[in-house]
């Protein structure tokens, strides 16, 4: 049964071929100057920077320019983005790009007036703000991270070997999001593959928590059918409206904190990857498609009855004539062939990772309680072996 929760979201969505259009109903609620964030230069070339950016001046805005957020935002990079809102007095923060960018412009929100250095105060420490908060928007450039309606932010700390996710409450999510389909279709393939997976993931790491039968799981189940069913319609025609539409949206309720209600949640494949991922620098969903066959074996035996379900309903394997673990297996056979199928990273080996890290990959590995199996530094380091 569903347990005692509360839920509640702010962001305002405005979703369609054409969206963009809708920053002219947005932007006069704000000041007059707007950091405008992005990452590597794809938007310049693609000419969604020249469609906002003529909205912006029509709008009367100061833009601020705040380019180059990489795939993994950095520490460095987060201390520049707060320089440059300081030094601008800036009014709104602008993201448009895919989910790197929306999480690096909550991190500066958070920053721009915070007294100590936000590094230890939000990412290390796990502190909430104190202070007074930047308003973040974001134009969605690709579909992946659901930071377009969520509080997260994840930032990477080379030095220190870390790479930290920090979820914030409802004053830090977006106060709207642009989410136009068309604007996904110039992404590369692999880029596409591994926003896929990383909604796929993010609905398992709900999924796969409680014994209960809940509406969360129902929800769950039907968002990952969707999803797969629209991404290997998208791997052959990448520009094909329908499915990116879905892909898309379905990105957005993967992670705005639905389906997670009346569940513990897991979300170790998340810490498992975010460790490769502060190693090697290597693509978010790629870090965890590499992880997450390794890890549900070696869970599935503690939530058995969820795997076979999983399999059933996400799958469609037949139980006839099998028993709960051959059934189980099935269903990640299937799961890991329709990865193959996306192109995926199988290994951590493929992202740069080698047996000399183990250690290191187990020691940055956070340990979480919500899932099946909680697991320890050795089961870790085995997991990590296995995925090599």
């Amino acid at each position: 049964m569903l347990g005692t929760f509360e839920y509640h979201n702010p962001v305002k969505l405005y979703f369609g071929d054409g969206a963009v259009r809708y920053l002219n109903d947005e932007l006069p609620k704000y000041g007059k100057n707007v950091q405008l964030i992005y990452g590597g230069g794809s938007i310049k070339k693609n000419g969604i920077y020249d469609s906002v950016v003529e909205i912006l001046k029509a709008n009367g805005k100061n833009v601020v320019e705040d380019g180059g957020v990489m795939p993994n935002p950095t520490v460095e990079k987060l201390y520049e983005g707060v320089r440059i809102a300081r030094e601008n007095d800036v009014d709104l923060l602008l993201a448009v790009g895919g989910g790197s960018c929306c999480d690096y412009a909550k991190g500066v929100s958070v920053s721009v007036n915070c007294s100590e250095d936000p590094w230890e105060k939000y990412y290390v420490k796990g502190e909430e703000p104190d202070c007074e908060i930047l308003p973040v928007a974001c134009v969605l450039t690709m579909t992946g991270t659901g930071s377009e309606m969520n509080g997260g932010s994840v930032i990477t700390n080379h030095a220190q070997k870390l790479k930290i996710g920090k979820v914030f409450g409802d004053d830090v999510m977006p106060k709207f999001s642009i989410l136009d389909p068309t604007y996904t279709m110039t992404l590369p393939k692999k880029q596409m593959a591994a926003g896929i997976y990383d909604i796929f993931n993010h609905i398992c790491e709900q999924y796969f928590s409680g014994e209960d039968d809940n509406t969360s799981d129902y929800l769950a189940e039907a968002l990952m059918k969707n999803l797969v069913r629209n991404s290997r319609i998208a791997v052959i025609d990448p520009e094909n409206y329908e499915a990116r539409s879905n892909i898309m949206w379905d990105a957005t309720w993967a992670l705005n904190t639905l389906i997670s209600r009346g569940k513990t949640t897991d979300w170790m494949v998340h810490m498992l990857g975010q460790s490769v991922g502060a190693y090697t620098d290597a693509t978010h969903g790629m870090t965890l498609s590499a992880v997450s066959i390794p890890y549900y074996r070696h869970i599935m035996p503690y939530g058995l009855a969820k795997f076979v379900r999983f399999a059933e309903e996400v799958w469609g394997v037949s139980p006839a004539d099998k028993s709960e673990e051959e059934i189980a297996e099935e269903g990640l056979e299937k799961m890991s062939a329709w990865m193959d199928e996306l192109g995926l990273a199988k290994n951590i080996t493929c992202l740069g990772a080698d047996e000399s890290m183990l250690d290191g990959l187990t020691e940055g590995t956070f340990i979480l309680e919500g899932g099946y199996k909680v697991l320890d530094k050795q089961e870790i380091k085995q997991i990590f072996r296995e995925s090599l």
